[in-house]
């Protein structure tokens, strides 16, 4: 697919916003690697191909293992995740999809199980700005495969 137009280009101000906001994300205290999966299962459901490329090109670079990374869409019926993380990632798929159950009382008790109250916010701040990059990525079709990343250290 061919790009549609360079959005940064056309609203730069709106997307420096959008990455003041990433940049608060990456410094809420919340380990690299739990937004790195959180991050590529949103846009795997949101069917982003250039966050996906994107993400899980930076969780490798930052030392994710590609087994889970693999089974990232079937995280439930596999062992490779800790608590935290699936709490995480059930949290993920109910904040990025939210018109089945709006966020179910279960999903949130679980959640907070894992999370303190500003952990929580911090992460569902993460969820919704993920969602807002995949939205803009599908809409102007970013090129995945173009993207590559900076060396980090994993959490």
């Amino acid at each position: 697919m061919a790009i549609r137009l360079d959005y940064a280009k056309a609203f730069p101000d709106g997307v420096h916003a959008i990455l003041g906001v990433e940049k608060a994300v990456r410094g809420s205290g919340l380990e690299p690697s739990l937004l790195e999966l959180v991050k590529t299962r949103a846009s795997q459901m949101n069917g982003c191909a250039f966050c996906i490329d994107m993400h899980t090109k930076d969780a490798r670079a930052a030392g994710e293992t590609e087994q889970r990374l693999y089974a990232l869409p079937a995280w439930r019926e596999t062992p490779f995740f800790t608590p935290r993380e699936r709490a995480a990632l059930a949290w993920t798929e109910a904040i990025t999809n939210v018109q089945p159950g709006h966020a179910s009382d279960e999903e949130y008790e679980a959640a907070r199980k894992h999370f303190d109250e500003t952990e929580l916010v911090r992460l569902t701040v993460a969820i919704a700005q993920i969602n807002t990059w995949n939205r803009i990525a599908i809409a102007f079709r970013a090129e995945p495969g173009t993207y590559q990343p900076k060396a980090q250290a994993m959490a």
